[in-house]
């Protein structure tokens, strides 16, 4: 199993980045999927979910009407598309699979990809 994170990097705030997930080594369609981030000096935060099928989503609180999630089947890839942009949104950002939310643990994580947001 890998997972693999990628499109992360510096942005102005307001702006907008499209994080990917590359999934390798299991059947991916059949997976929930997350993603998580930790800002500097905090804690694991769960961001955003999705079912096997996509049809299903939900995010914290703080994300929500800025970011989306969504996932390729076909191509084994899992997706997070930042809005709006702030400076708190600063973090490395994991995805995971099958995770327990209330854990904050999964049975595969990447490596995660950095986000920073500042002008």
């Amino acid at each position: 199993v890998q997972l693999v994170e990628s499109g992360g990097g510096l942005v102005q705030p307001g702006g907008s980045l499209r994080l990917s997930c590359a999934a390798s080594g299991f059947t991916f369609s059949s997976y929930y999927m997350s993603w998580f981030r930790q800002a500097p000096g905090k804690g694991l935060e769960w961001v955003s979910k999705i079912r096997s099928s996509g049809r299903n989503k939900d995010y914290v609180d703080s994300v929500k009407g800025r970011f989306t999630i969504s996932r390729d089947n076909a191509k084994s890839t899992l997706y997070l598309q930042l809005n709006t942009l702030k400076p708190e949104d600063t973090a490395v950002y994991y995805c995971g699979r099958e995770c327990n939310i209330a854990t904050r643990t999964c049975d595969y994580w990447g490596l995660g990809t950095q986000v920073t947001v500042s002008s």
